[in-house]
C-alpha cells in the first residue's frame, strides 16, 4: 500500500493547502490511504463538523484529533455521526467517538488507525498511552486482519514519541508523532519493519510561531503579558507529513519519505 499521513492542519491556511494539494497528490502518487490530523483545523483550536467535511472532500480517508479534540462543541455530536474521525484512545472515559477503527483502503486492504495522547509536558494527566495502544495491537496483529497499522502519537516530548515507536516496533506499520507543529528529520524504518517519524509537522503557514500569527506569541514571550487572542497565520501553507509504502502480506514498511509541499519549507516528496 501507498500511505500518506499529514500533520496537524492549522486554521484556514492549512485547510486551503489540503483542499488545493491533496487531490493532486492522491492521483500523482497513486495513494491507497490518507490520514490527516485535523485537530487544529478550525481557527487553530479543534475541528468542526463543517471543516471535517472539507478534509474528507479533499481526499482524507481518516481524520485524527488530539488534546483539542472537542474544543469545537459540535464535534461532541458529529464524531458519533462520522466514524472516519478517530479521537485519542486515552482521552477520557466516556468521551464520544472511538480511539481506533479498521478502515478499508481503496484497493480493498484493511487499515487500522489508532491515536494516543502522551503524558509528558501535557496540560492534562491523560491515561497511560502505552497500555491503551498495547490493548488494541494485541487484538489486531499486523499482517492479520489489518494489512497496515498506523499509530498517531500526539504529544509534546520527542522522547515519549520515540519510546512509542520502539514499543510498537514489529507491531505497527507506521508510528508518527503529531502536536508540536515542527517536522523532524528522523524518518526511518525500525528493525521490526515499523516506519517511524518523531513529528510530521503541520499543514500551515510556517512564517509564524507554530502556526499562529507572530505578534501575540512574541508579545507574550517578550513581556510575559497577554494582550489579545492567538490567531492562525494566514500566509501560504506547507503541507507536511510522511509517505510510507507497506507490504500487504506482512504489514511491514518498505519505504518512508518526508513530505513537504508548497509554502516556505524546503520541498520534499517520494
Amino acid at each position: 500500500m501507498r500511505i500518506l499521513f499529514l500533520g496537524d492542519v492549522m486554521g484556514r491556511a492549512g485547510r486551503a493547502a489540503v483542499s488545493e494539494t491533496l487531490p493532486r497528490l492522491r492521483e500523482e502518487w497513486r495513494l491507497d490511504f490518507v490520514v490527516v490530523n485535523g485537530e487544529n483545523a478550525s481557527n487553530g483550536m479543534g475541528l468542526s463538523g463543517e471543516h471535517a467535511k472539507i478534509l474528507f472532500d479533499a481526499g482524507a480517508d481518516c481524520v485524527t484529533l488530539g488534546d483539542h479534540a472537542f474544543d469545537q462543541k459540535d464535534m461532541l455530536q458529529y464524531i458519533e455521526q462520522d466514524s472516519r474521525i478517530v479521537r485519542p484512545l486515552n482521552f477520557a472515559k466516556g468521551a464520544p467517538g472511538r480511539g481506533h477503527r479498521l478502515f478499508t483502503a481503496r484497493g480493498g486492504q484493511k487499515v487500522l488507525v489508532l491515536q494516543a495522547l502522551g503524558q509528558v509536558f501535557m496540560k492534562r494527566a491523560f491515561d497511560d498511552p502505552f497500555g491503551a495502544v498495547e490493548g488494541v495491537l494485541k487484538s489486531h496483529p499486523r499482517g492479520g486482519l489489518a494489512q497496515a497499522i498506523i499509530v498517531d502519537m500526539h504529544c509534546e516530548a520527542t522522547s515519549e514519541k520515540m519510546a512509542m515507536g520502539h514499543f510498537c516496533n514489529g507491531k505497527a506499520s507506521l508510528v508518527v508523532g503529531t502536536h508540536t507543529h515542527v517536522p523532524t528529520g528522523d524518518a526511518q524504518i525500525l528493525e521490526g519493519g515499523t516506519a517511524y517519524l518523531t513529528d510530521a509537522g503541520m499543514c500551515g503557514d510556517y512564517n509564524s510561531v507554530i502556526g499562529m500569527d507572530k505578534a501575540e506569541p512574541m508579545r507574550r514571550f517578550l513581556t510575559g503579558m497577554p494582550k489579545g487572542r492567538f490567531t492562525p497565520a494566514s500566509g501560504a501553507a506547507t503541507l507536511s507529513g510522511v509517505y510510507v509504502e507497506t507490504d500487504d502480506r506482512t504489514g511491514a514498511a518498505k519505504r518512508i519519505e518526508m513530505v513537504r509541499q508548497g509554502g516556505l519549507l524546503q520541498q520534499a516528496a517520494p
